[in-house]
């Protein structure tokens, strides 16, 4: 679909794209971010490729933003849960050995290490896959590539970083 921009979108389907994230996401005002962020992704999409159905899209992109979210939410509501002293007290005892410091300081040296020398276009894949947490599809279209061709470079980057003795992934 030619000539499409994202005023003609948002006055078109604002409304229901907005019911819709109220709807998945159970509260207005992370609705609000998620169709911020929904914008903001087709803004970008439609400056890099002509899409054919951007209602479609619009949507696919929403539920995306939308579940990332709720993951997201509930990572943070799990890390970030009450615990008592003596949880507490267990964490801190289980890690405070400088013995593990220093290991844990030398393979995240050799990991760093290891992405720095993946040529860039595959770093960066690499980074907005296992670092920002994005889907495969969401990278292609960040990045105006095909989703064959980010799984290609996740592989070559999983597969250096294990050549490099790293098996954190």
């Amino acid at each position: 679909m030619e000539g499409v921009s994202i005023d003609a979108l948002h006055r078109r389907e604002g409304l229901k794209l907005q019911r819709f994230l109220r709807r998945l996401l159970e509260n207005p005002a992370d609705a609000a971010d998620a169709t911020q962020e929904t914008y903001l992704r087709m803004l970008a999409a439609l400056t890099r490729t002509n899409i054919e159905h951007p209602t479609a899209l619009l949507f696919r992109v929403a539920h995306n933003v939308a579940l990332r979210m709720r993951n997201r939410q509930r990572l943070e509501r799990t890390l970030f849960a009450a615990t008592t002293d003596a949880d507490l007290a267990g964490i801190v005892d289980g890690y405070a050995l400088p013995e593990r410091d220093t290991i844990a300081r030398q393979e995240l040296k050799r990991l760093a290490a290891a992405i720095d020398a993946l040529p860039p276009r595959c770093r960066a894949v690499f980074l907005l896959s296992r670092v920002d947490g994005l889907a495969n599809g969401e990278i292609a279209l960040r990045l105006g590539v095909t989703r064959n061709m980010v799984e290609k470079h996740i592989i070559k980057a999983l597969l250096h970083c294990r050549r490099c003795s790293l098996d954190f992934f």
